[in-house]
C-alpha cells in the first residue's frame, strides 16, 4: 500500500490576527510618541494579500508598517531571532514571522513565502536586507523581483523618510525628531508580470529610494555622535583608524581631529574646515578608500584587532557561548581568533561563505558549515569585517572593479 503523503502544515492561524490587532492596540500610541513619527494608513488595502517592500532605517520600522496595514503581517526576519530558545518559540506561535539566513540564498524561505501567498496572507520585507548605515537607500538583493514575480502579488512600496535621523543605525539614541511613513505606489500583477526582472527590480528600487541628506529637520539630542565609530573606521586625514565618540563629538584618535555631528545632521570641524558636510559622504570615501586598498599588504600585517565574545548560532534553535573575551585580529584574507594561542582558530576568507552585520553591530561569520557570531563592546565595529570581506572576494573572483562591500 502506497505511504500517504504527509500534509503540509498551514501557516496562517486566526489568532496571528488577534495578536497583531493587540499590538497595534498599545504599540502604536508608544511608537508615535518614541519615534515621532506619521504611519498613513493605507485605505486602499481592501481583502487582498500583498507584498510590501520597505526601506529600512531604525528598528521599529516593522511597527510603522503594522501601523500603516491591517490584519496579519507576516515579516521576513533573519535567522538570529529564531536562536533565541524560548522566546523564539514565543515568537513563531505568536506571530510567524518567516525565516531567512542572511546574505546567502535561502530556498526555504522562499518555499515559506510562497506558502502563506497561498493563504491569503501579506508579507512583507526589507530588500536591503540590511539598515543603512549612511542616510541611504543600500544595495538591493535583485532576487527580489524574481521573488515577486512566483508571488503574483500586488506590491506595496513602504517609504520611511526621517527615520536615519531620529535614529541613525550606528546609534542607540533616539533623537527627536519627525518620521514619515506610507504607501508610496502600488504595482499590480497585471503591471509587472510582461517586464523582465530587471525592469521590475528598478520600478522598486525607485519607489523605495530614499536620500536623508536630502530631506531637512532638526533632530534634537545630547549625544548625536555617539557610537559613529560603529560605522566609521577611514579618517580622510590618517587613512584606516579608530574613533571615539562622546556626546555630540567623534574624535580620530590618529590625528586628534573632532568632528560635531549637528542636530540638522551636518559635519563640522573643530576648528578645522571637514570635507564632508553629511555622513553619506564620508562614508562614500570610506568604500572608495576600501575600493583601492591592496590587501597584500595586510595579508601579515593586521588591519585592525578587536575583542569580542564568540558564539555559535544553531540557525533557528539556540545560540550557544563559545568565548566570552576573544581577540579577533583582521588581515587582508582572513580573521583570527586569539593569535598564537592553543586555541587559535583561522578562518580564512577563502572558506567564508558569507558575512552579515546583524542590528548596530554583531557580525555573523558563515565559516566550514557554522555560523559564528562576533559580539563585541558598544564601540566594536563590525562593518569593516564585512566590508574588507566582500574587497577579498571581489579581488579573487576576478572583479577588481567590484564595488559592492556588503551592504
Amino acid at each position: 500500500m502506497a505511504e500517504k503523503k504527509k500534509k503540509t502544515k498551514q501557516w496562517i492561524y486566526p489568532r496571528h490576527r488577534i495578536v497583531m490587532d493587540v499590538l497595534r492596540f498599545f504599540l502604536a500610541p508608544y511608537t508615535r510618541w518614541k519615534y515621532g513619527v506619521q504611519a498613513d494608513r493605507f485605505e486602499e488595502q481592501g481583502d487582498r494579500g500583498y507584498l510590501i517592500l520597505m526601506n529600512h532605517q531604525t528598528p521599529f520600522d516593522q511597527f510603522f508598517v503594522g501601523m500603516s496595514f491591517r490584519g496579519p503581517l507576516y515579516f521576513i526576519a533573519t535567522e538570529d531571532i529564531f536562536s533565541k530558545g524560548w522566546i523564539s518559540s514565543a515568537i513563531r506561535w505568536l506571530v510567524a514571522p518567516i525565516p531567512i539566513k542572511k546574505q546567502t540564498t535561502d530556498i526555504t524561505a522562499v518555499m515559506n513565502c510562497l506558502r502563506v501567498a497561498k493563504e491569503g496572507g501579506t508579507i512583507a520585507l526589507a530588500p536591503e536586507g540590511n539598515r543603512t548605515y549612511s542616510g541611504r537607500t543600500v544595495y538591493m538583493n535583485p532576487a527580489i523581483a524574481s521573488l515577486a514575480k512566483r508571488l503574483k502579488l500586488p506590491i506595496a512600496l513602504y517609504r520611511i523618510e526621517g527615520g536615519y535621523g531620529v535614529q541613525p543605525r550606528w546609534s542607540d539614541k533616539i533623537r527627536k525628531g519627525k518620521i514619515y511613513s506610507y504607501v508610496s505606489r502600488v504595482i499590480e500583477p497585471e503591471e509587472y508580470k510582461d517586464l523582465s526582472n530587471e525592469e521590475l527590480m528598478a520600478m522598486i528600487e525607485e519607489g523605495l529610494d530614499v536620500d536623508e541628506s536630502k530631506i531637512e529637520g532638526i533632530y534634537r539630542s545630547n549625544r548625536q555622535a555617539e557610537y559613529l565609530e560603529r560605522a566609521i573606521y577611514v579618517c580622510p586625514y590618517c587613512g584606516l583608524a579608530k574613533f571615539e565618540s562622546k556626546g555630540n563629538e567623534t574624535e580620530c584618535t590618529c590625528c586628534h581631529r573632532k568632528i560635531t555631528y549637528g542636530e540638522d545632521k551636518k559635519l563640522r570641524g573643530n576648528g578645522f574646515e571637514f570635507p564632508f558636510t553629511f555622513l553619506g559622504q564620508w562614508y562614500d570615501y570610506q568604500e572608495d578608500f576600501i575600493n583601492s586598498l591592496d590587501l597584500t599588504q595586510y595579508e601579515n600585517s593586521p588591519l585592525f584587532s578587536d575583542r569580542a565574545s564568540f558564539s555559535e548560532v544553531i540557525v533557528r534553535k539556540k545560540k550557544e557561548i563559545l568565548r566570552q573575551n576573544a581577540e579577533f585580529t583582521l588581515y587582508g584574507n582572513r580573521v583570527v581568533m586569539d593569535e598564537g594561542t592553543d586555541r587559535e582558530l583561522r578562518m580564512a576568507f577563502d572558506q567564508v561563505t558569507a558575512m552579515a552585520v546583524l542590528g548596530r553591530n554583531k557580525l555573523n561569520i558563515y565559516y566550514d558549515q557554522h555560523v559564528y557570531q562576533l559580539k563585541g563592546d558598544p564601540h566594536f565595529n563590525a562593518l569593516k569585517y564585512v566590508n574588507i570581506y566582500h574587497r577579498h572576494h571581489n579581488i579573487t573572483t576576478g572583479d577588481t572593479n567590484g564595488k559592492f562591500l556588503g551592504l
